[in-house]
């Protein structure tokens, strides 16, 4: 097939039997709204991105304070072991596990 043409067109029914009529061409008013409803679905896609984003900021939000709640704690247990070990005299030690 040369360059630039389009292949034939079949236009069946679900029956397997050819249309006679030929489709018609899309006039301008289907054109223009099948451009407004294709920028309508990028907008539709873009806002939900913008949600997912802004789902995961606020949810780092809330968890934030979650962390320094739970760090503080840590570190007061920690630093609590340490200065009733060192008022015993007992040495402290630090271990590293790697696997």
């Amino acid at each position: 097939m040369a360059p630039g043409r389009r292949p034939p067109v079949l236009d069946m029914t679900p029956e397997g039997e050819f249309r006679d009529a030929a489709p018609k061409p899309a006039g301008t008013l289907d054109r223009i709204l099948a451009r407004v409803g294709g920028i309508a679905v990028l907008v539709a896609l873009a806002a939900g991105g913008l949600v997912l984003a802004a789902v995961a900021i606020m949810f780092a939000a809330l968890a934030l304070p979650v962390l320094i709640v739970a760090a503080a704690v840590g570190a007061g247990s920690i630093w609590w072991r340490l200065r009733r070990a060192r008022k015993h005299g007992q040495p402290v030690h630090f271990v590293v596990i790697r696997r």
